[in-house]
């Protein structure tokens, strides 16, 4: 019989010390951020000059609010646009991904597997770059040799969505692929014996079956979309996504409540997809 050691009381008060620590780390910066947004103030700082709510609504100046900021919205629409567009791209490979994987035998497997790994070790800048010049460089001699001008090799739109598919069908394929590796392929193949065809089997058995990580994957992979910036600074065009957007204000104008307003309407967001998406799984796994 195994019988915990006793645990002192002053270990005990440094582990829950710890955890509060930690967790007030983590917590601080986005709670001053939030609390910044409803501070009517012109800039994002102490002291506490009262509630309101115009760096969100607000329609006039010099309190534009985000919901009345064209350039804020132009980028949330971009960043929207960019993250579902990756985040079904990525999940479609994904699920392609899990299954060569998890299924098939065939050489070089460990090899392809890691390849498909590096993306994620890889920082976002050099990717960013990489990607910047191998498309130039590929529009640049079609223009030259050919004279044909394919602009969507150019920064852009399409060139984000490029950039960020290449290491977000890295997470979504490990995502997928460990529900998959759970899966009882005997149902399948009693399936099979009742004569379904393999795209029935599929349809029915198995992609049910893999439903909430398809939609976890999803969920990720637009949320690592939506505040992807290194990777997306160095492809971008003029159609800036809202982080890039964010950014450029920064720059030019300086730290104002109505990107705290922006950063709080992103944190509840996030935070409302990901208990979604939590939701999502443990009501798949009670069916499994």
């Amino acid at each position: 019989m195994n019988v915990a050691a006793p645990q002192s009381s002053f270990l005990r008060w440094v582990y829950r010390f710890y955890m509060l620590a930690f967790l007030v780390y983590l917590a601080a910066p986005l709670f001053a951020a939030g609390m910044f947004a409803f501070n009517d103030s012109m800039f994002p700082a102490l002291p506490w000059n009262g509630f309101t709510l115009d760096w969100f609504f607000s329609s006039t100046e010099p309190k534009i609010g985000m919901f009345h900021d064209r350039r804020l919205l132009r980028g949330l629409q971009n960043s929207l646009i960019i993250g579902v567009a990756v985040s079904a791209l990525a999940v479609a490979a994904g699920t392609c991904n899990a299954f060569l994987f998890e299924r098939k035998q065939f050489p070089g497997k460990n090899i392809f597997y890691i390849m498909m790994i590096v993306p994620l070790v890889i920082p976002g800048v050099i990717l960013g770059i990489s990607i910047l010049v191998f498309a130039s460089m590929i529009a640049n001699g079609l223009e030259e040799t050919f004279g044909i001008e394919w602009d969507f090799l150019r920064p852009g739109i399409f060139l984000v969505i490029l950039g960020q598919f290449s290491f977000l069908t890295t997470i979504t394929s490990l995502v997928i692929g460990a529900r998959l590796r759970k899966f009882d392929i005997a149902l399948e193949e009693a399936a099979l014996n009742l004569g379904a065809t393999r795209l029935r089997v599929l349809m029915t058995v198995t992609l049910p079956y893999l439903m909430p990580a398809l939609f976890s994957a999803f969920v990720v992979a637009f949320l690592v979309s939506f505040e992807n910036f290194n990777t997306t600074l160095m492809l971008v065009g003029s159609d800036a996504p809202l982080t890039i957007t964010m950014y450029d204000r920064m720059v030019k104008v300086g730290s104002t409540p109505v990107l705290n307003a922006v950063s709080f309407f992103l944190m509840v967001g996030s935070g409302l997809l990901a208990l979604l998406s939590v939701v999502v799984q443990r009501g798949g796994n009670k069916e499994a």
